[in-house]
């Protein structure tokens, strides 16, 4: 019997050590739970916070980029006659004017008609010809060339408006950030909220 008695007290005691131990685990589960839960808390509370983006304005500049634009234009020239001062007709004029005036009476009264005619007849040639007589036109085709302005239009930069424990801020962002952006409390700065 003594040794049925150990045995009994033996099972005993492994039952209530193993009682013990799952006791034991519980209650370090139920602290582990416990802990996690603060820390889960905790990490969302020190995790990123949101604020909803109210309005974005692209910020725009005008940038110039001139050009050059060339074309084809044809251009008359006229070159001056090349007697400008009408000497041949001057001339003609003054040899037929004093024949037909050489024709006329005799004596004096010839060579003062000669005269006459003479010079009414080159001042006559002098007309006719200057009537008769035109520059000569050419034309060329000449390549003109400006500058002209090339304006485009280009964004710079985003004012994102943004509203954030019930206070509406703004700021200069490089890009558009959608319908959040990422805020850091106590510092003005916002962050990508991608």
């Amino acid at each position: 019997m003594n040794r049925l008695m150990v045995n009994t007290l033996s099972m005993g005691i492994a039952l209530a050590c193993a009682m013990s131990l799952s006791a034991c685990n519980r209650d370090a589960s139920a602290d582990a739970g416990v802990a996690a839960g603060q820390s889960a808390a905790q990490s969302a509370d020190n995790g990123p916070k949101y604020a909803k983006v109210v309005s974005v304005d692209p910020v725009r500049t005008t940038v110039n980029n001139p050009k050059q634009v060339c074309h084809d234009e044809v251009v008359s020239h006229t070159a001056p006659p090349k007697d400008q001062h009408q000497i041949a007709g001057t001339a003609i004029g003054a040899v037929l004017g004093g024949v037909l005036g050489n024709q006329v009476g005799g004596g004096k009264g010839r060579t003062l008609a000669t005269v006459a005619g003479a010079v009414g007849g080159g001042y006559a040639g002098k007309k006719i010809q200057e009537d008769r007589q035109h520059g000569t036109v050419t034309t060329t085709t000449e390549r003109r060339c400006s500058t002209v302005d090339n304006t485009s239009s280009k964004v710079v930069g985003y004012d994102v408006r943004y509203e954030y424990n019930g206070v509406t801020r703004t700021v200069r962002m490089d890009h558009d950030p959608g319908d959040r952006v990422q805020v850091q409390e106590g510092v003005t700065a916002v962050s990508d909220a991608r």
